[in-house]
């Protein structure tokens, strides 16, 4: 019986730098739809895994594909599927926020007349559509990654990666960023992994726990925290790191 590919399937990848090993056999997948919380501690090879989907680096063993697209054989159709908001800012902030957007547009092949009816629709998700005009060093951290968030589902990814989306963000800024990515996920389809090394974002969610380049446990938030016989995730994410560093 055929099933649909998963959105993300990461099957036995490892990474080194030199003799440093960064990344050891990991495996995992994200669905269509999922809202997927990679949980780990700065350090545990989150940003690194990153690189290595969207193709910053280049993987050396195992697979990494992006709706059945390898991403090293089949770049061009595993990557126009996918969305990325990185961890460090990367909007250029002398342009508007509609510039940004259109730039971006442009590099995946839309003209100015097909981006702005998107760029609209998402300006408006992200309640940003009032500072379409303004340059973007006018706004507030929150602002700007609403509009990295914005800028990366214009042409319409079906996977979305976020690197500690949240770094930094007030409270507010913080709680609308979470809850906008999972309606996404709940009304489009949208598969999400999303890296985070605090607990209550992965709440509720699939997860992956990578420590030190290892993925320890993956599951929704009762199995993770069954396997590790704790009493909670914060608790469960606790035993499982301090077990891996002993």
């Amino acid at each position: 019986m055929l099933t649909d590919p998963a959105a993300l399937d990461v099957q036995g990848l490892s990474h080194a730098f030199g003799a440093r090993t960064v990344l050891k056999d990991v495996s995992f997948q994200v669905r269509p739809g999922e809202f997927c919380a990679l949980l780990g501690l700065n350090g545990a090879g989150k940003t690194t895994l990153f690189a290595l989907i969207t193709r910053l680096y280049d993987r050396r063993v195992g697979s990494i594909s992006v709706f059945g697209h390898d991403v090293r054989s089949d770049a061009i159709a595993a990557l126009a599927d996918l969305g990325v908001v990185f961890q460090q800012p990367t909007l250029d902030l002398d342009l508007t926020v509609e510039q940004n957007l259109l730039y971006h547009a442009a590099l995946h092949g839309f003209s100015p007349a097909a981006a702005r009816p998107r760029i609209e629709e998402e300006l408006t998700r992200a309640r940003l559509i009032d500072r379409r005009a303004d340059r973007v060093r006018m706004l507030s951290g929150g602002q700007k990654r609403r509009v990295e968030l914005a800028r990366a589902l214009v042409h319409r990814p079906r996977l979305l990666l976020l690197d500690e989306p949240t770094a930094g963000l007030d409270i507010e800024s913080r709680r609308f960023l979470l809850n906008h990515v999972r309606e996404l996920c709940r009304t489009t389809g949208l598969g999400v992994l999303w890296a985070t090394h605090l607990i209550e974002e992965a709440a509720d969610a699939q997860i992956v726990v990578l420590h030190q380049g290892r993925v320890l446990s993956t599951g929704n938030e009762t199995s993770v925290t069954r396997d590790a016989a704790a009493t909670d995730l914060d608790d469960a994410f606790s035993r499982l790191t301090r077990k891996q560093a002993a």
